[in-house]
């Protein structure tokens, strides 16, 4: 397994991102710690979350998975060996999306105490605030650079538009220049990141950290029917994908995992770590037996053949 550099930074990770989004909302901090403790004594280094995550559970407020992780990184003693993105800009309580200079600059205070650090590794745009100038938003993040308080910047959810703005005026006005963009991809939600954001992210290349790799657990093969979205939590946003074009994905995820001798989830991931834009899926476990799926897939021995029999058999067009 070999580290990847995140874009134009000089973050080196290895190239499954964990996301942080279950904790405190699917898993306790116990099975947290747990889950955190395998990821990294497998290699890996990447951990990824957001100030947001779980507002939208029952009794929080946001801030959760950065207090377990920040609670983790104080009982292990181990902020040097671990790379830490978080992002800002959801709303969390407010009624809307803010990416103001003001509202930044206090967001990533309490996104250090909450994580118990005094810097960021990467902080990351989470949605766009059409409201805001994007001078002002990178001015807030040149502000948290010269502090010592980010080390690099991204992106995430933003539309090829704002994207590719965003990246002339750093380069106009001499600010801070996102390195990474976190889109929504994986093996069936292609179309929109395939279309125009990919090219964005090559062109400059941009690290890409893309989300939802497994399709809410669609990819694993968990769910292959409406009697199947029951099993989980989140069930119910995997609806969408039983239809024809998804039962044709899992039958060649079948397929080759059947002949790899793997998970269905493994080879999701494989295709991902070798697309040429992707850098470091991102991917959450609740389980450590979820897990061992996941770290698995930088060392899949997948062929070129397997790999685009996959890109073929989940073409949307």
């Amino acid at each position: 397994m070999q580290k990847r550099q995140l874009g134009k930074s000089d973050l080196q990770v290895y190239p499954i991102t964990f996301g942080g989004n279950v904790f405190g909302w699917t898993i306790d901090e116990k099975t947290s710690f747990e889950i955190l403790d395998a990821f990294i004594g497998s290699g890996f280094n990447f951990i990824d979350t957001a100030d947001v995550y779980s507002r939208w559970a029952e009794g929080n407020q946001g801030g959760e998975s950065e207090i377990i992780i920040g609670n983790w990184l104080k009982k292990n003693n181990n902020r040097d060996k671990v790379i830490i993105a978080t992002k800002v800009g959801s709303d969390m309580g407010s009624g809307k999306k803010d990416l103001s200079k003001k509202y930044i600059i206090k967001a990533a205070e309490n996104s250090l105490k909450r994580l118990q650090t005094d810097y960021i590794d990467l902080y990351q745009t989470h949605w766009d605030d059409p409201t805001t100038p994007i001078e002002e938003t990178l001015e807030a993040y040149d502000q948290l650079i010269k502090e010592g308080k980010v080390r690099f910047i991204g992106a995430s959810n933003l539309s090829t538009e704002r994207l590719q703005a965003s990246m002339r005026i750093s380069f106009e006005q001499k600010l801070p220049t996102y390195v990474t963009f976190q889109p929504h991809y994986n093996l069936y939600e292609r179309e929109v990141f395939e279309e125009s954001l990919e090219e964005v992210c090559l062109e400059h290349q941009l690290g890409v950290i893309n989300y939802y790799s497994l399709a809410s657990g669609f990819l694993t093969g968990k769910y292959r029917s409406e009697v199947d979205l029951s099993k989980s939590q989140r069930g119910s946003g995997v609806a969408k994908y039983l239809d024809a074009r998804g039962q044709k994905i899992l039958a060649a995820l079948d397929k080759v995992a059947a002949e790899l001798n793997t998970s269905q989830a493994t080879v999701a991931l494989a295709w991902l770590i070798h697309r040429p834009s992707v850098t470091a899926p991102i991917v959450s476990a609740t389980s450590l037996k979820q897990l061992e799926s996941i770290t698995k897939a930088p060392d899949l021995a997948i062929t070129q053949e397997q790999l685009d029999f996959l890109t073929q058999e989940s073409a949307w067009h």
